[in-house]
């Protein structure tokens, strides 16, 4: 499949997840569109990613545990436990990512900057969410942890692959801990409005710009 008719297509079942965050009465296409959006992204991974590697297994695996992990949100209502079984699925799939950028790492990058600011990052939003995470304190903080640590991976690709390549991936884990953050944000401290439009649609851009990243970095032979 072409990048052009897949994103086109992608971005027709974003839609209909966005359009049901804002008429409840749709709920029945929130159930279909959200889980469609990794399914669909797999699926073109897998078809689109022509090396049999490990990169393509763990890439795949992070998808699969996002997928797991948005239906386990999606189930929240049910009771807090579906909220902390998809906060272990999340963090299953950022665990992947860091083992499948790790493979493509410049060992020779000294990121003192960059990890800098993201420790100052994650004190900021650690400081912002303490005071409400009661007995969540412990997972919420590895969870932050862990994608932070998947964002400076996302860096450390830099110099050994494509410039393209590494855009995509570090813009896709920024687009990521951005979800993420203002998901905590919404859940733990402050209603923000229209919160599903902005969480669902920088964690959707997110996953996409990573795939594309990874995609664009196995040759130099051009998909259009």
């Amino acid at each position: 499949m072409k990048y052009t008719t897949f994103i086109i297509i992608y971005i027709l079942i974003l839609t209909a997840e966005l359009i049901s965050t804002v008429f409840p009465s749709l709920n029945i296409i929130h159930y279909l569109a959200k889980p469609l959006l990794m399914v669909s992204l797999s699926m073109f991974f897998f078809n689109t990613y022509v090396y049999a590697n490990n990169v393509k297994k763990l890439i795949l695996l992070a998808l699969i545990f996002s997928l797991m992990g948005d239906i386990l949100l999606m189930l929240t209502y049910l009771g807090e436990s579906f909220f902390i079984f998809g906060l272990i699925a999340f963090l299953s799939a950022h665990l992947m990512y860091i083992l499948a950028f790790s493979t493509e790492r410049n060992r020779q990058l000294k990121p003192f900057l960059p990890l800098l600011i993201l420790l100052a990052y994650g004190g900021v939003i650690f400081l912002i969410l303490m005071p409400t995470l009661n007995h969540l304190l412990i997972p919420v903080t590895v969870y932050i942890l862990v994608i932070l640590t998947m964002v400076l991976f996302a860096y450390l690709r830099k110099g050994k692959v494509n410039a393209r390549s590494f855009f995509l991936v570090l813009s896709g884990a920024l687009f990521f801990v951005l979800s993420d953050s203002l998901l905590a944000i919404n859940k733990f401290k402050i209603s923000l409005p229209l919160s599903g439009i902005w969480i669902m649609t920088t964690y959707a851009v997110a996953q996409l710009l990573i795939v594309l990243g990874i995609i664009k970095n196995q040759s130099d032979r051009q998909y259009k």
